[in-house]
Formats: structure tokens, C-alpha cells, sequence
């Protein structure tokens, strides 16, 4: 057996949970001739293809199922999606990912080590099994949601603080984060729900309703926080961007002025400064200089009580 394969029986031996994580060759040839798997179900499994949404589908004497759930890269402040694949028959249950959820790490870990584990979790069959690992999986979902929240907060804060330019890569940042989020969990409740309709006897479906019912639920309130997440990113990107428009708009409007203030000054420098020394006045005045100085501050002195008067600075 490959060595990624990891197999964990029920006291009674009558079910077996099989975990595998990063599936290549070795597995996917295992579970071929072990188990007759369809071949497109085995290559969706394949580790390096990466399925572009959600699936489930029943086949003759098992059901393949594919959910994605995201992880947050701290390092590159990105949320992603990560795959888990089942394979659910009357006396198996397979799982395959690649190891990145601790939830399912964690339950797994659990399970291979300690008896009790086992027992509780493995006792009652593939459905009960499988209401759990996608019940701890949608809850890991809550923390990170919690996490953009206290960055739309932070955000919040520093756009009011004045800090409107350097919020801008971090609302791109959380709008990415949220549509990637939304992206993952968009098709759940469809799958669940197909999920939860379906009543072949492997699937328990009949016991299990009230608790995929539950499942579904839970998809809602993520969904719907997600909305309200966008929203709010959205808003704080309108105002950001209405501040900086304003700030821009004020700076342009502050140069503007100073540029008409100046406008004396420079119209007398060129004039006098123009080559007809001949008809130039008071070029051979004695104070010709301190008379042009004097006429060219009265000017932008004249320009700026103006506009003090208009209010415009």
C-alpha cells in the first residue's frame, strides 16, 4: 500500500475510512484496482488537477464528491482553495486532499491515534462521518471571516485617520480575499442540497437529512456574511476613493490660486525684462527697481486678498 494512505476500521470492521493526501501514481493506481473507481472521478483526485468547482455525482455502487474550502496564506495575505475529494460506498469512506485543512488534519490524527475517536466517529457509518468533516470544515470557515472583519475595521479606522493612499492596496487586498471566499463557497449549498435529495443506501440519506439540513445552514450564514462583507469593502472603497478625489481636488485648487497670485509678478518681470531699453519706463529712474518691486508686490497682494475675500483660501 502507498505510504500516503492511511486506513482507520471501524471495532466492528465492517467500515473503513481511508485518508489519503497528495495523491499521485502510486494512489490513484491503488484506488483503480482496488475499487473500480470511474477513471474521470480518479483523475479529478489526481493531486495536481484542481477541480474548477464543486461536484456530486452517484455512480453505480459509490458517490464521488468534491468540496473546496479556503485556507489563508499568511505570507501572501491571500485566501485560496483548497480540494477534498470522497469516494463514499456502503462499507468505505476516502478522502483525498493534500493535507492543508487542519481540520480534517486534525480529525484524521484523532482517529489513527486514539480508539475513542474511532469509535465515535466511525461507529455510526460513512453519513454521519461525512456530516462531520464537512461540519469542521465549514467552521474553520468562521475564523477567517472573523479575520477579514478586523480588517475591514482597520481599514475603517485609517481611512478616517487620513491615511486614505496607503488603505488603497489594502481595500484591493480584502476585495480579492472576499471574491476568492465567495468563489469557494458559492456552489455548496447546491451540492449539499444534492447531497441531502439523494437516498441510494450507501449514502444513509433517510437518517441523515435533518443533519445535512444542518450543513446547508450553515452555507447560508457563510454566504450571507460574505454579502455583507462585500458590501461593506465596497462602501469603504467608494469613500476612500471620494477622499481622495477631494484631497486631489483641494491640492489642484490651492495651486490654481497660487498660480494667479503669482501671475503679477510675472507679467511685470516679462514685460521689463524685455529688450527696448529705449521706451522702457523707469529704466533710468534711480528707484526704478524698488518702484517695479513695490508694483509687482501690490499685485499679489491685490490677487490674494481677493481670494481671501471669495473664501477660496
Amino acid at each position: 500500500m502507498p505510504e500516503n494512505i492511511y486506513q482507520m476500521k471501524s471495532s466492528k470492521g465492517d467500515f473503513t475510512w481511508i485518508n489519503i493526501t497528495n495523491a499521485q501514481k502510486a494512489e490513484i493506481s491503488y484506488l483503480r484496482k482496488k475499487f473500480k473507481f470511474d477513471e474521470l472521478d480518479l483523475r479529478d483526485t489526481y493531486s495536481k488537477n484542481i477541480a474548477q468547482r464543486p461536484k456530486f455525482y452517484t455512480r453505480n455502487n459509490y458517490a464521488f464528491l468534491i468540496l473546496q474550502f479556503p485556507v489563508y496564506d499568511r505570507k501572501r495575505r491571500k485566501i485560496d482553495a483548497e480540494e477534498v475529494d470522497f469516494f463514499i460506498g456502503s462499507h468505505s469512506f476516502i478522502t483525498a486532499h493534500k493535507n492543508n485543512l487542519p481540520p480534517l488534519v486534525e480529525l484524521a490524527n484523532c482517529c489513527m491515534t486514539d480508539k475513542f475517536y474511532l469509535e465515535q466517529y466511525l461507529s455510526d457509518g460513512n453519513a454521519m462521518l461525512l456530516y462531520e468533516i464537512v461540519l469542521r470544515l465549514q467552521e474553520y470557515c468562521y475564523p477567517i471571516m472573523d479575520h477579514i472583519s478586523l480588517d475591514i475595521k482597520n481599514i475603517e479606522k485609517n481611512i478616517f485617520e487620513g491615511r486614505e493612499r496607503e488603505m488603497v492596496r489594502e481595500i484591493l487586498l480584502i476585495k480579492r480575499n472576499i471574491l476568492n471566499f465567495r468563489q469557494i463557497m458559492e456552489a455548496h449549498k447546491d451540492v449539499i442540497q444534492k447531497l441531502s435529495k439523494s437516498e441510494p443506501n450507501y449514502l444513509q440519506g433517510k437518517i441523515m437529512k435533518n443533519f445535512y439540513f444542518d450543513l446547508i445552514e450553515h452555507t447560508k450564514n457563510i454566504w450571507d456574511i460574505l454579502n455583507g462583507q462585500k458590501e461593506m469593502i465596497e462602501a469603504l472603497e467608494d469613500t476612500n476613493g471620494s477622499l481622495i478625489s477631494f484631497k486631489l481636488n483641494d491640492i489642484m485648487k490651492t495651486l490654481t490660486v497660487f498660480s494667479v497670485i503669482v501671475f503679477p509678478l510675472t507679467l511685470l518681470a516679462a514685460i521689463f525684462g524685455m529688450n527696448t531699453i529705449v521706451s522702457m519706463p523707469l529704466v533710468e529712474h534711480p528707484y526704478g527697481f524698488w518702484i517695479i518691486a513695490a508694483l509687482m508686490l501690490v499685485g499679489a497682494l491685490g490677487m490674494y486678498l481677493y481670494f481671501r475675500k471669495k473664501k477660496w483660501i
